[in-house]
């Protein structure tokens, strides 16, 4: 049977409701979808798009390092946005840290936690 391994680090925001910030099953890592929280300050600092998504791909690699993967190991994102007039803007500070173009869903929604702009999932193999 495969393990599952529970990953957290305070280096990325606690959960703010009944989940895990990522599980490792197997060489497959699933990261729970990452908002723009500062993990040092418990706060949305950013207050535009591309500040919060920078916030958020630290939030992730955190993540990633924690379970001793790194960027280039993401296959999967899924983007959430609360406004696709944002889309470019975020595809700038995306395409800086997923240069390995790992497949991707994007879609906008009509709100997320703490009513910030962007959030991000990935899933990783090693």
């Amino acid at each position: 049977m495969t393990e599952i391994k529970t990953i957290n680090t305070e280096k990325a925001p606690a959960a703010i409701g009944p989940y895990s910030q990522a599980k490792q099953v197997g060489e497959l890592l699933f990261c729970s979808g990452q908002i723009p929280i500062n993990p040092s300050s418990g706060e949305v600092e950013a207050n535009d798009i591309k500040g919060q998504t920078k916030q958020v791909i630290a939030n992730v690699d955190a993540l990633l390092q924690a379970a001793g993967y790194a960027a280039d190991k993401v296959v999967k994102t899924t983007c959430f946005l609360a406004d696709m007039g944002d889309f470019a803007a975020f595809n700038e500070i995306y395409a800086e840290y997923f240069t390995s173009k790992p497949a991707r869903s994007a879609v906008a929604v009509k709100t997320l936690p703490k009513n910030v702009l962007v959030e991000i999932e990935v899933i990783a193999s090693l």
